[in-house]
């Protein structure tokens, strides 16, 4: 199996249609909201923002986990419209996850809670910016979540097979918000060894991202347990590999490809895998400067300076061996489902491509 059945061409037409879904639904649910006025009207336009663009693996990973588990032929709309509500997830994540991390920018526009501030102060209206800002971001990820369960459950496919996945997205949901609070309480101590590291990684990040997705899609084929369990072993490794890499975006990441400040995860203190391992092994003069950098304003040369010491600890190459094990597990775990469960050859030799993608992104 070579993961290269879905060329480019195939890839941008999937993305183009997704998107062309997820407006569809946006402009259905402006339609319905316009009584309320030109408020409203700014909400609508900044989710619409906010679910433009992007690699859209989640997505993906839904479409192509119910391509490997389908055994009959149903309206492929409908498979989009409910791959595209994982969209919808993503982006309510991403509001609230830059309002709790105070990000300035997301995709190198300002971040929903930052755009609503600066408009309340170009009004000149009374009261808080700031805290203006923080209520329409909180309003908005709400919205979108509240969302991604209406597109799901309107996505056209019969109840018997929507009950189930609405099942795993409940989890799905449940995950990603306890594990965002993991993250920040970590934070909140300013400490984190690799293993709770890990776990933030994992439900923060690693299922929601690829593991359930992957579930909603099959349980939409109609897949039991088994084949949901056979999409965990290729799921779940995979979804770590592909926070470990956004991990090491966030530290070593070009501007122009990340749509983030250099160093960004530096400044916002996120203490991630990368970081654990990094002061676990540097030498304690410069795990203790990084230690205390975590977090605050820095720089550019000392966002080189930190970089240099996670750099010289060994934790960039262990997180690099790291992704490519996991990833190299992922696709073995998948190859031997295919043969045990049954699933698509085609569909798995896209997934096994899609896992490539996820995991080789460039720095």
């Amino acid at each position: 199996m070579t993961g290269q059945a879905w060329d480019q061409a195939d890839q941008e037409r999937f993305r183009t249609d997704l998107q062309a879904t997820i407006d569809a639904f946006v402009d259905e649910q402006a339609e319905r909201l316009a009584p309320l006025g030109d408020d409203a009207t700014r909400l609508i336009a900044e989710g619409r923002a906010s679910v433009s663009g992007g690699k859209r693996f989640r997505a993906a990973f839904c479409y192509w986990g119910f391509r490997a588990a389908a055994r009959e032929t149903y309206d492929d709309a409908a498979i989009l419209r409910a791959a595209a509500s994982l969209e919808l997830l993503h982006a309510s994540a991403l509001v609230h996850d830059d309002l709790m991390d105070a990000s300035d920018t997301r995709r190198g526009r300002p971040a929903t809670h930052r755009g609503f501030a600066a408009l309340h102060q170009q009004q000149a209206w009374p009261g808080n910016s700031d805290q203006y800002g923080a209520a329409a971001a909180i309003l908005l990820g709400d919205l979108l979540l509240s969302w991604s369960d209406e597109l799901l459950r309107r996505c056209g496919l019969p109840w018997e097979r929507t009950g189930p996945a609405l099942d795993v997205l409940d989890l799905c949901r449940s995950e990603v918000i306890a594990g965002q609070f993991l993250d920040v309480s970590v934070q909140a101590r300013g400490s984190a060894d690799v293993a709770a590291a890990m776990t933030v990684l994992r439900y923060k990040s690693a299922k929601y991202s690829i593991e359930r997705p992957l579930h909603v899609g099959a349980a939409l084929a109609g897949a039991g347990a088994e084949a949901l369990q056979a999409l965990s072993g290729f799921g779940l490794p995979l979804g770590e590999a592909f926070q470990l890499r956004d991990d090491l975006l966030g530290v070593f990441g070009d501007p122009a490809t990340t749509g983030k400040p250099a160093g960004d995860d530096l400044v916002e203190g996120k203490r991630t895998v990368l970081v654990a391992l990094a002061l676990d092994n540097a030498p304690a003069a410069e795990a203790a400067r990084l230690d205390a950098a975590l977090g605050t304003p820095l720089s550019a040369d000392e966002v080189a300076e930190l970089r240099g010491i996670i750099d010289r600890s060994g934790a960039h190459a262990q997180v690099e061996t790291m992704i490519d094990d996991l990833a190299k597990g992922a696709v073995e775990a998948l190859a031997a489902a295919r043969t045990a469960i049954g699933f698509d050859e085609h569909a798995c030799a896209v997934l096994e491509g899609l896992a490539a993608a996820a995991t080789r992104r460039v720095l």
